[in-house]
């Protein structure tokens, strides 16, 4: 398993967690208002300094975010130009809709055959260091090539899609304005194009955001208990942390697969476990089926795995609960929490113009 620079939200939690979860969750119940039994609490100070959504996005010096590489990532995600037999293009397999994913268990190539693995989404990807389920691409530029060079993705060589957009006046003017002062077309600002609107899809603010920014009539009781399970005794928070809710590391889950992840690539180093990465709990309602093989269709069925339903196996990821029991109501609860976490409504994206 591959270790990170800690990131600041667990900085601020270890600063707080003095003896564990159990001393936030004390000083959440005796701080604030004291409200009746029918009564959502407000949120305690330290949850909205861990769960603070940003005021901005970062980007790398190399590729700054500016309007019009941003319409023109968006144009050129959407458009069948940018693939081999302009039969696909980006958003065939990560549809708006979706969550940014396809609804299905995993991908499906060219040739109509599944492909390996559960097709992840889009939302909030400007703050990865990894990309894929296992990790192997740094950035977005770098992860974007590989479907649309794939042979059984989208077919397409990144040189010869340069050639064709360059004879399209609308795409010349377009790179022109995004790519001063020369406007150039190629597989490098082919790229970057869709890699800096990719950093712009940040899933709005949903009922968890504006209870935590002090609205208590934005979530459910029933949610509420979910949230001092996530936070608590179901162990959630070890793996989603922070505002996207997940840890940007590589864990075994417990899942049954042949598939090593992680595990099978050379950088992770030890055993070879099936690792992967932990995604991100933002717009979920909308991009199942879930984990990295599309294997549970449905929220309970996660919750479930997490209750018992794992194999307990030596690289079992330290951080679950092993003996994890719940009632039918904490079940609903942990659901009804997961569920503000979600649009009420599949979120119309706006490319934000924020930068860092």
């Amino acid at each position: 398993m591959i270790t990170r620079q800690t990131p600041r939200w667990a900085k601020s939690l270890a600063a707080v967690l003095c003896v564990g979860i159990v001393c936030v969750l004390a000083a959440a119940r005796s701080s604030g208002q004291s409200p009746t039994p029918s009564e959502v609490p407000a949120p305690a100070e330290i949850w909205k300094t861990i769960f603070a959504r940003p005021g901005t996005i970062p980007a790398p010096k190399g590729n700054p975010i500016t309007p019009a590489k941003i319409a023109l990532g968006r144009e050129l995600f959407f458009d069948k130009q940018v693939s081999g037999d302009g039969q696909r293009s980006c958003a065939s397999c990560h549809d708006p809709a979706l969550g940014f994913s396809d609804g299905r268990s995993t991908a499906l190539g060219r040739n109509g055959q599944p492909l390996r693995r559960n097709t992840m989404s889009l939302w909030n990807l400007a703050w990865s260091k990894a990309l894929y389920w296992d990790g192997r691409k740094p950035t977005l530029e770098a992860q974007a090539q590989v479907p649309i060079e794939h042979p059984n993705e989208m077919a397409g060589a990144l040189s010869t899609i340069a050639e064709a957009l360059m004879r399209d006046a609308k795409y010349r003017e377009r790179f022109q304005k995004a790519f001063p002062p020369t406007g150039e077309i190629s597989p490098s600002s082919i790229l970057q194009a869709i890699a800096t609107f990719e950093r712009t899809l940040v899933s709005p603010e949903t009922r968890f955001d504006r209870w935590i920014a002090g609205d208590r009539s934005a979530i459910s009781l029933s949610a509420y208990r979910g949230f001092e399970l996530f936070v608590g005794r179901a162990g959630c928070l070890s793996c989603h942390g922070g505002w996207r809710f997940g840890d940007e590391r590589f864990h075994d889950i417990g899942l049954k697969t042949s598939d090593l992840g992680r595990g099978a690539l050379p950088e992770a180093g030890g055993p070879k476990a099936p690792l992967f990465k932990t995604p991100g709990l933002r717009e979920l309602k909308y991009s199942a089926p879930y984990m990295h093989n599309g294997s549970m269709s449905s929220l309970d069925q996660v919750v479930s795995h997490y209750a018992g339903g794992f194999e307990k196996r030596p690289s079992l990821a330290a951080n679950i609960v092993r003996d994890l029991q719940l009632s039918g109501q904490e079940r609903d609860d942990l659901i009804a929490f997961l569920g503000t976490l979600s649009s009420d409504a599949p979120p119309e994206f706006t490319s934000s113009q924020r930068a860092e």
